[in-house]
């Protein structure tokens, strides 16, 4: 494609702004909006939190570059007082964009870094067109795959299966003197409910529903591998993106990317676990806005702990991590007297350098997921370079931004409400 023909890049943006309930107040705005020749990719609007405005706006955009962001932004100013960016992708110093509702994670469909079926040369399965084919055929579904859909199973064939069974079979003979006590107590429930074993896959739907009822946890098909950010920022909205193929039968214990077998295994048990879902939500929630840098600080946070922690429990060292959980060689060295051993400190882990091809001489050790949970939290506060803390609807399943004192205030108070309701309840219960 010539330079002329090459699309031009924009900026995906989100804007809110509050109105008072009065003749006009939303035409103005529109009408400001119109004058600058942006088009609205979606609008919407919600009772304002603010005892000054009647109602709170959130306008997404697509702008040339971030002059005209901040162009805009003074525009509305000429109606509104309250007028902030929420996000805008690129913009030097202005906070990146990022999901606020569920069916936002629907724009990271398609924004895979690397797709399923483009396997790298070292991959068992690069020279496979009929495992290629299949792969591509795979990864079409999660393609089309959108918010509260029932996700599409997967026909298995004989050889996946069979895959599946022999690196079932080979881990869950470790786990019950590897493995953490939450992965050990979970694992038998998704036996019972979700038809694990070693005869077949299972199927990530059926997954997703037990997780749900379990932590409120739900699985996503993906294409590939996402971006740190994209991947991240579902944590928020406590949405695990999985993978559906497997790794090529002439390797079965070994492969060079996540797959069903990493997933399923190692990530999926811990996820139905409240502490941890708490945890690993966490690390979501930081992830939102963030700076590159900050982002690639949680990346690595999650590396050491989500993906390759351990953790302390009756005076043992056990794996929770679903790299190890999922590797039955790295999980006996992990807990040999070969890799050096360091307690989980969030300010230290997270620039801790890291190989991705061979194990770990490096493992940080969590006192407790509770533990794990709250220094995280005190690290996104005290040591990220965010001008707004988010906290998540469960009910509504959105991100509401705090970024003035009314709306933390607002927050503060619900969470004073909950804990006189839990003393009331501890009071009755003796």
């Amino acid at each position: 494609m010539s330079p002329a023909n090459t699309p031009k890049e924009t900026l995906k943006t989100t804007l809110c702004f509050s109105i008072q309930d009065k003749v006009g107040g939303l035409e103005n705005c529109l009408a400001a909006l119109k004058s600058m020749s942006i088009s609205l990719t979606r609008i919407e609007s919600r009772p304002s939190r603010t005892k000054d405005w009647d109602y709170d706006f959130f306008v997404d955009f697509d702008a040339e570059d971030a002059t005209q962001v901040e162009n805009v932004v003074q525009q509305l100013r000429k109606h509104t007082k309250d007028v902030c960016v929420i996000g805008s992708e690129n913009t030097g110093d202005s906070v990146v964009w990022f999901p606020r509702k569920l069916s936002d994670l629907d724009t990271f469909a398609e924004k895979v870094m690397e797709m399923g079926e483009e396997l790298s040369s070292d991959h068992p399965g690069a020279h496979d067109p009929v495992y290629r084919k299949r792969r591509a055929d795979i990864t079409r579904v999660a393609k089309t795959y959108r918010t509260g859909q029932p996700i599409p199973a997967i026909e298995y064939t004989a050889e996946e299966n069979e895959t599946w069974g022999q690196v079932y079979r080979r881990l869950t003979s470790m786990y019950t003197t590897h493995a953490c006590r939450e992965h050990q107590y979970v694992f038998p429930l998704l036996v019972q409910n979700c038809g694990y074993s070693d005869k077949g896959i299972p199927q990530i739907d059926d997954i997703s529903r037990f997780l749900k009822d379990c932590t409120g946890f739900t699985l996503r098909p993906v294409m590939g591998l996402l971006s740190s950010r994209d991947f991240l920022n579902a944590f928020a909205f406590r949405v695990f993106y999985s993978t559906q193929y497997i790794r090529h039968s002439s390797k079965p214990f070994y492969t060079p990317e996540p797959d069903c077998c990493h997933e399923l295994l190692g990530h999926v048990p811990l996820f139905a676990d409240p502490d941890f879902a708490d945890f690993s939500q966490e690390i979501g929630l930081a992830s939102l806005g963030a700076s590159d840098e900050d982002i690639q600080k949680l990346a690595t946070i999650f590396w050491f702990t989500v993906e390759f922690g351990l953790c302390r429990q009756e005076g043992e060292i056990k794996a929770y991590g679903a790299g190890l959980l999922s590797s039955f060689g790295e999980l006996e060295y992990s807990l040999s007297d070969k890799p050096e051993l360091r307690p989980f400190d969030p300010a230290k882990t997270a620039v801790q350098k890291y190989p991705i091809t061979e194990f770990q001489p490096v493992y940080f050790v969590a006192d407790s997921f509770k533990d794990a949970q709250e220094k995280v939290r005190d690290f996104a506060a005290n040591s990220m370079n965010r001008p707004f803390s988010v906290r998540y609807n469960a009910l509504t399943q959105t991100i509401e931004v705090l970024d003035n004192k009314e709306k933390v205030l607002r927050f503060a108070k619900s969470i004073r409400d909950d804990m006189k309701t839990l003393t009331t309840v501890l009071e009755t219960l003796g």
